[in-house]
């Protein structure tokens, strides 16, 4: 089953469909078995009966509840799968992620997820994400590697989650993007949502994004490439990713945005073609890392910070690019 949804539509967000907004909003559902799931009375607009032809107003609460909707998923398998934990007490574990790991169990992917390592290594994981994400309170794409906090009580998983709500647990990101950024820091304030075109990406949409906020500080510039800082201020799906692509310096080797291919290669290292290919060559995913993370432990509020090195695809991209800086 998945987690219930209570969305309020942002001012940004009016004259969509109801349906298509669902959509939008990324439930993980086709467009028909959203209609289905509207039909079927399981979403409310400002408590009354959905309808999937309804145009959603700023301020709407629309709330969703998939019980006994979707199909029953297959029983989660602890599996012997490698991690590197960090840190670890009763209450919570930090793991540092490998790219190439997903996070937990969907559609696709049943087996060799982080939850199925979990489950191995430990019995004791909050269920406050529902049954198919025990302990995930937040995510990283599965090719971003990186710190992650999985919450092993419900107690700490709801301490935790208003952290994340309040935005007092600090995350930040490492990544290799193309060309020189215009200045050495800055943010970039644009709303991300669900693509119009694939709704398996994200894109900056005013109409259907929710408020997206990301700081950047410059860290080394090569002859085609910047080594960046990140922060979220805000957490969306791929939100790093798409607003590097808004601005004009897409993640390097970045399949879904920009980051790969003769395209780009033509657009920042016109000068140094056989460079930007000997750094793409080394990385089979974007060169994003989560590289430090900072929160308040939730049963006695001491500040925790933990750091991790780039992996070593990143490190080999960084050393190609610094020696033709």
């Amino acid at each position: 089953m998945e987690k219930n949804l209570d969305i309020t539509v942002s001012k940004e967000q009016s004259r969509i469909r109801l349906d298509r907004y669902l959509v939008c909003q990324g439930v993980g559902l086709s467009r028909n078995k959203i209609q289905e799931l509207i039909a079927s009375g399981r979403v409310s607009v400002n408590g009354g009966a959905g309808s999937p032809g309804y145009f959603v107003k700023p301020g709407d609460r629309v709330a969703v509840r998939f019980a006994d909707f979707t199909r029953e998923r297959p029983a989660m398998l602890a599996e012997d799968i490698p991690l590197q934990v960090v840190y670890e007490d009763d209450q919570l574990l930090v793991v540092n992620k490998p790219a190439g790991l997903v996070v937990h169990p969907a559609p696709g992917n049943y087996t060799g997820t982080l939850v199925n390592a979990l489950l191995h290594r430990s019995a004791a994981l909050s269920q406050g994400s529902g049954r198919e994400r025990p302990g995930i309170l937040h995510r990283l794409d599965k090719d971003t590697s990186g710190l992650l906090i999985v919450a092993k009580t419900d107690q700490a998983h709801t301490a935790l989650a208003a952290q994340l709500e309040a935005r007092r647990i600090e995350r930040t990101y490492a990544a290799v993007v193309w060309g020189r950024m215009p200045q050495a820091q800055g943010t970039v304030d644009a709303p991300v949502g669900r693509s119009a075109f694939d709704r398996k990406k994200m894109d900056v949409t005013a109409l259907r994004g929710r408020q997206a906020v990301t700081h950047y500080a410059v860290r080394r510039e090569f002859a085609c490439a910047s080594l960046v800082e990140l922060k979220l201020q805000t957490g969306r799906t791929h939100q790093i990713r798409v607003h590097m692509q808004h601005i004009g310096h897409p993640v390097l080797g970045d399949y879904d945005y920009g980051g790969r291919g003769r395209a780009v290669i033509r657009t920042f290292a016109r000068e140094h073609h056989a460079l930007a290919e000997r750094a793409l060559a080394l990385i089979d995913r974007q060169a994003l890392h989560a590289a430090r993370l900072s929160f308040l432990h939730p049963t006695d509020r001491r500040k925790m910070s933990f750091a991790a090195e780039l992996p070593q695809d990143m490190r080999d991209v960084v050393d190609c690019l610094a020696k033709n800086p």
